[in-house]
């Protein structure tokens, strides 16, 4: 049956049209198939090894298998076809290799020889869109082909009188268009999906080749940049291909190794006597499922068959789980056990002063009192109210704990309040380093004062920045020492923030992207020097240029000095914990 299941599969792949779509599935199938076949002999062989062992005198003989070979017929057919269809595609592509040698040929006469300019565009948009027509050639011979035809694209332009009257403003223009066509080409290494990504990468390469050319200074490194940018894209799309099938592979063989788990699991269930027995079961069943559901996707054929069959045994089990459960609806007592266990770690828990994780604990303990259901008139009442007692006095002691520590962020926010009062209040002194150690002070004494209530802390906030804020600006600094001063007292101010880490990080981030913009104005400026010559005017501009570069630069050094002085993320973690 399995090897008619091959077959099968294999009819209707090459029944397919178009024969070289569907050649990697065949061969696939193929490999799947004499494997298959392999493992029946295989599986022959060790029986006949083991019926000579208990002395039966038996040989292996290789029997006729006219599935097998209809199989085989059928892929040779295929590989006929597809020979075939490989063959048509070369002398398609061929031809098109043909046409465009035609097309190069046509171009180099139109250069070396036509002198009418009119004419000479008119042929080369005849020959440009008739090469756009062309379909494609064989893989060894485009790279050589386009390099051709793009050198001779720009000795075209280059030669045409034309071209030299429109030189610098064309130039520029197809400069910028190619620089963003890198950009969108870098740009897809953030696109997630890759499939996106395969189906733009293309439409910009002919977005690049039907750009014109660009001026020679620069050249070679933007023609480098943008290939490296287009290998870098294909390289990601391999990448992806290849770890799928790996993935999808590697799934299958982790969903295999659950589903025999839970074979072994389910050998025996007639064994099972106790709630218990069956619980734990399921639990570990349970858990088989939850893996299960984080594996992700196989090949699709092999996806459905072994969930089919996982599927199948998660159904047994809990049929006959059922059954057992149906015929212990008058014996409560194996439930009433399970209850009282229940209420043993309730009690241990009752008296844990670990707030949260023994509240978890006991909140799970009550969820797994209600799956276990009622243990009968007899039993559930008096195990209940063990249970609730158990579980009333730890979460009583939790509340009593938490409202002792609202009268501690009571008192945390009068301090606070008494500090911004004394900051409202407080008078600039004459010497402004006694004022600017004053100020340090009021802010390490409101981070030390320690959390208020939850509903005042944004306020509170609010109030102690606006206070400290409005001194700072009274203090009437001037040039580096007041911005280093001020950078100072917004990082202080930042760090009384309830929300200080993210704060940080945003203040990081923006000064690091205002470095990353200055630094594109730097290339910037240093791409446009070499557009200057050498004259008395083009000499004062390349200062000019000069000049702002090195402006550009100093102000990177001063927002790398300002990131310096942000606190590292990891000190203001271990701070945020032991408060």
């Amino acid at each position: 049956m399995a090897k008619m299941t091959f077959l099968d599969e294999l009819k209707t792949l090459v029944a397919t049209e178009n024969a070289l779509s569907v050649s990697r599935d065949v061969n696939e199938l193929r490999t799947r198939f004499d494997d298959y076949v392999l493992e029946d002999e295989r599986k022959k062989q060790v029986a006949v090894l083991e019926a000579k062992a208990n002395g039966e005198n038996v040989e292996f003989e290789r029997e006729d298998d006219p599935i097998r070979d209809e199989f085989y017929v059928v892929y040779s057919e295929y590989k006929e076809r597809r020979s075939v269809a490989v063959a048509t595609k070369n002398a398609s592509q061929n031809e098109a290799l043909r046409q465009k040698m035609a097309l190069i040929s046509r171009l180099r006469d139109v250069i070396e020889k036509e002198e009418n300019i009119g004419a000479a565009f008119s042929a080369y948009k005849e020959i440009h869109e008739s090469w756009k027509q062309v379909s494609d050639i064989p893989r060894e011979h485009r790279d050589d082909i386009q390099a051709q035809y793009s050198r001779l694209l720009e000795d075209f332009f280059y030669n045409m009188k034309i071209y030299r009257e429109l030189k610098d403003h064309d130039l520029h223009r197809n400069q910028q268009v190619k620089l963003e066509l890198i950009q969108q080409i870098q740009n897809l290494m953030n696109v997630e999906s890759v499939k996106e990504v395969e189906k733009s990468i293309k439409t910009l390469q002919n977005e690049w080749e039907g750009t014109g050319p660009v001026g020679r200074d620069g050249w070679e490194n933007m023609k480098k940049s943008y290939l490296d940018c287009v290998r870098a894209v294909y390289e990601r799309i391999n990448n992806y291909h290849n770890e799928r099938r790996n993935a999808q592979q590697d799934n299958i063989e982790k969903k295999q190794i659950l589903l025999d788990k839970l074979k072994s699991i389910c050998v025996d269930l007639s064994s099972l006597k106790s709630v218990k027995e069956w619980e734990d079961i399921t639990k570990e069943i349970f858990e088989i499922q939850g893996v299960w559901k984080l594996i992700g996707f196989g090949p699709k054929k092999e996806n459905e068959e072994i969930w089919s069959l996982f599927r199948a045994e998660c159904d047994a089990f809990f049929a006959l789980k059922k059954e057992f459960f149906d015929e212990l609806r008058s014996g409560f007592d194996a439930l009433a056990e399970a209850k009282q266990k229940l209420i043993d770690k309730a009690v241990v828990l009752k008296s844990s002063t670990d707030w949260k994780l023994a509240g978890e604990q006991l909140i799970q303990l009550q969820k797994n009192w209600k799956n276990i259901g009622n243990a009968g008139q007899r039993n559930e009442q008096r195990l209940w109210k063990e249970f609730r007692s158990a579980c009333d006095e730890f979460f009583n002691a939790k509340t009593a704990h938490f409202a002792e520590q609202d009268k501690l962020n009571e008192s945390n926010l009068a301090g606070k309040l008494e500090l911004i009062a004394r900051i409202e209040g407080y008078k600039i002194p004459e010497d402004k380093k006694q004022a600017i150690s004053d100020l340090k002070g009021f802010s390490t004494e409101f981070n030390d004062l320690g959390k208020v209530p939850m509903a005042q802390k944004d306020v509170i906030y609010n109030s102690y920045k606006t206070a400290l804020d409005a001194l700072y600006t009274a203090l009437k600094l001037e040039g580096a020492e007041k911005e280093q001063v001020m950078f100072q007292a917004r990082i202080d101010t930042f760090q009384a923030s309830p929300n200080a880490g993210k704060l940080l990080d945003k203040e990081k981030m923006d000064l690091r992207r205002q470095i990353d913009l200055i630094k594109q104005d730097v290339t910037q400026y240093e791409n446009n020097l070499g557009f200057f010559k050498n004259s008395k005017g083009a000499n004062a501009m390349k200062e000019e240029v000069e000049k702002k570069i090195e402006q550009s630069k100093r102000k990177i050094e001063e927002i790398s000095r300002k990131i310096k002085m942000i606190p590292n993320e990891i000190a203001m973690s271990e701070n945020r914990k032991h408060e």
